[in-house]
């Protein structure tokens, strides 16, 4: 815990410093009980950033080769939830629901990979099947300058001003009680997908991943 909030305040700085680092809307994530943050993804930078915007510990989602060795214990150790990408990752999946259950904040990226070309990307259905399971509230966040910093493929660390809003906290609980058969989870998921990437859009200004939009409520 305290190494977390040591390096919390570490990146907070440097990418107050370096990047002139703007938060708007903190205040929307919860200070205690479990929520879901979702956002998009565009650069190695976005874990570190959207974690150092927020005034609580949170546990994030993220492929399982981005560490190796002692430094892939020590992620574990700071909130790393390692996911394999090339099928759904019930273990990881578990963890992670387990971490709502208990009043945690856990932190995924629905595209579930970074964006080559800094546009949104479609969502998929992994977060609605966490939203169905936990019945958490999904706060939306929107980072942006992550990528003219450090776009995919980059080396070098570009000056750029990064900014990351965080939205209003939205509420699926109707929509998985009006879609309550087996036949139709997939369906669930999906929609749910597509709701969140709809409300980080709309954080950004930019445009929506086809398909995306508003069915919940706030």
């Amino acid at each position: 815990m305290v190494l977390y909030w040591l390096t919390w305040v570490t990146v907070r700085l440097l990418a107050t410093v370096l990047f002139r680092f703007r938060v708007s809307g903190a205040h929307h994530v919860p200070k205690t009980g479990g929520v879901l943050i979702a956002a998009n993804h565009t650069s190695y930078l976005d874990i570190p950033i959207l974690g150092c915007g927020m005034p609580r510990r949170a546990w994030f989602m993220g492929r399982m080769d981005l560490f190796y060795g002692p430094a892939a214990w020590l992620m574990r150790h700071m909130g790393w939830i390692p996911i394999r990408r090339e099928r759904v990752d019930r273990t990881a999946f578990e963890e992670a629901i387990r971490r709502l259950k208990a009043g945690q904040a856990v932190v995924i990226y629905p595209e579930g990979s970074r964006s080559e070309d800094g546009r949104l990307q479609p969502g998929k259905p992994g977060v609605g099947i966490i939203v169905a399971a936990t019945g958490s509230p999904v706060v939306p966040a929107y980072l942006g300058g992550t990528y003219d910093v450090l776009p995919p493929g980059s080396t070098w660390i570009r000056l750029r001003p990064i900014q990351v809003s965080y939205g209003v906290p939205v509420d699926f609980t109707a929509l998985v009680k009006e879609m309550d058969s087996e036949a139709k989870k997939k369906e669930l998921y999906q929609r749910i997908s597509q709701e969140i990437m709809g409300r980080i859009a709309e954080l950004g200004g930019v445009q929506a991943p086809c398909g995306a939009g508003r069915s919940a409520s706030n």
